[in-house]
Parts: C-alpha cells; structure tokens; sequence
C-alpha cells in the first residue's frame, strides 16, 4: 500500500503544530516545554536523522501529553514513517518499561528519537534545578531506559 499522494508537512510547519499544541506547557523544571521539543529535534539531525525522524522529534510527546489525539495523528500529512515513530515513542498507562523499549527497538528510526530525548532528558543541567529526590529518582529512571534500549551511559 503507498502512502496517500497528499503533500507532506513540512518540518517548519510540523514544528509550528507542535509548538501550537504545547503551548503553555512546561517541563518539571518550569521550563517552556517546547525547549524540550526543540532540543530533541536537534539532537536528532545532530545524531544524522533524517526529516522523519526530526518531524517525529517535534511531535515526540504529543499524543502521550493529549497534546494531540491518535486521530489526529492518523490523519495527518506525515510520513507513515514519522508516525509509527510517534507512536513507538509513545508510552502506554501502565506499559512495562521492557514492552515500551521493545516497541522502540521494533519500530525502524525510533531508537534515534528516543535517545535524544533522553540525552535532554538526563542532561545534568535540566536535572541541576529540580529538587534532590526528583533529580534521583529521574536519573536512575533514564538510566534504566538507556539500558533497556542498549544504549551507553550518555550521549
């Protein structure tokens, strides 16, 4: 089956989707959240990703935050690519962190998502500002995630 013959979102405007969909929204550190966004994307082309895997960066946390719903994405003007990304991503209420990260691991290009989000994720100067336990109870969390995924301890 091909994909439909409807022109693509262009990255530009698939960051502009999802900055609209996240606004107001910050991070535990109080942070706008679409630095967040911002920061994966460009962890991923810095990581040599390709403009599916940047558009699904954008979008990484979208439908986990109800940022935008399944449907939308189903509907929307991306690669089936991107999205089986976005839905890799994903995580599930009450999904086992071995079933999430084998998702990850199933699903061509979602692995260089993944692993930027958590290189923002656990980077030190995020983790700086949050309180001890927080700070704690994350980093052994992104810890477990990266050995789950097969990744090092950093990127």
């Amino acid at each position: 089956m091909t994909e439909t013959p409807q022109q693509k979102l262009s990255l530009a405007e698939v960051e502009a989707i999802a900055r609209a969909a996240h606004t107001g929204q910050t991070d535990k550190a109080g942070r706008p959240y679409t630095e967040h966004l911002r920061a994966v994307a460009d962890g991923v082309r810095a990581r040599g990703g390709d403009d599916d895997q940047i558009a699904a960066a954008w979008l990484h946390d979208a439908v986990e935050d109800h940022a935008l719903t399944e449907q939308w994405l189903a509907r929307a003007a991306l690669s089936r690519r991107t999205k089986a990304i976005v839905l890799a991503v994903t995580k599930r209420a009450g999904e086992p962190p071995e079933a999430y990260a084998a998702r990850v691991l199933g699903t061509e290009g979602a692995l260089l998502v993944k692993e930027s989000d958590l290189a923002h994720n656990a980077d030190p100067q995020r983790l700086a500002v949050l309180d001890e336990a927080t700070r704690k109870r994350l980093t052994e969390k992104y810890a477990r995630m990266r050995a789950l995924l097969g990744l090092g301890s950093s990127s």
